[in-house]
């Protein structure tokens, strides 16, 4: 059977399409910053991103040095909408201050990462740089690791329900469909938490959580 176009890009926008990979949320760049619906935490996991994104080399020497053993750390805290997302939100040449980047000591991998993360999607936020430093914390702070993945020291072997399970039973309030988990070429990327704007519950969001891992199982890598 010939399918149509239409149809094609109906299936496209679902996932479905041959290649099995999920449906991408597409953004906006600039937009009134404030303008959004809910957050979401995006947890990263150190070894995955070291092994896919960077292998140890350039712009992530520090955080993928051997011995550096860091297991999830904070990605960003990104203003969503139910339906894509906002960038860029910021006049461009609007830089935090070194005040400002204290409040971000602990919580990224780097400095840099920091800095990206506000200019990219904390510019949308309406907030100050202060402010949206002080709730990466706030939201980072509300999220208990399960115990099974608080050691980056060993692989292991996760499906993604049994993985998204695994963080409901630490957080209570959270549920399946407030989440998703992010994986590449067979090994774990990141986990995606949806919070309320006020970042005082969990909340449900349908795209994000469709937008999560398709793959049957993947590798929980160990540091370098």
């Amino acid at each position: 059977m010939k399918l149509s176009r239409a149809w094609l890009s109906s299936l496209a926008l679902l996932g479905l399409v041959a290649s099995g990979a999920p449906a991408q949320a597409q953004h906006s760049r600039g937009g009134a910053p404030g303008d959004f619906d809910f957050y979401v935490l995006a947890l990263s996991w150190s070894p995955g991103f070291c092994e896919l994104e960077d292998g140890g080399r350039g712009r992530a020497r520090e955080q993928c040095a051997p011995g550096a053993n860091l297991g999830f750390v904070v990605h960003g805290l990104w203003p969503q909408n139910e339906r894509g997302y906002p960038t860029d939100c910021g006049p461009s040449g609007r830089s935090p201050s070194r005040m400002a980047m204290s409040e971000a000591e602990g919580l990224f991998p780097s400095e840099g990462l920091a800095r990206y993360q506000w200019r990219k999607h904390g510019t949308c936020t309406g907030s100050s740089p202060s402010d949206y430093f002080a709730d990466v914390r706030r939201a980072r702070e509300k999220i208990v690791i399960p115990p099974p993945l608080r050691d980056s020291g060993r692989e292991q072997v996760w499906t993604p329900i049994d993985l998204e399970r695994a963080f409901v039973a630490a957080n209570p309030g959270l549920r399946t469909d407030m989440m998703s988990v992010a994986c590449r070429r067979g090994v774990l990327q990141e986990v995606r938490i949806c919070f309320t704007r006020d970042l005082r519950s969990f909340r449900t969001c349908q795209e994000v959580d469709r937008s999560g891992c398709r793959a049957p199982d993947f590798k929980v890598n160990a540091s370098p």
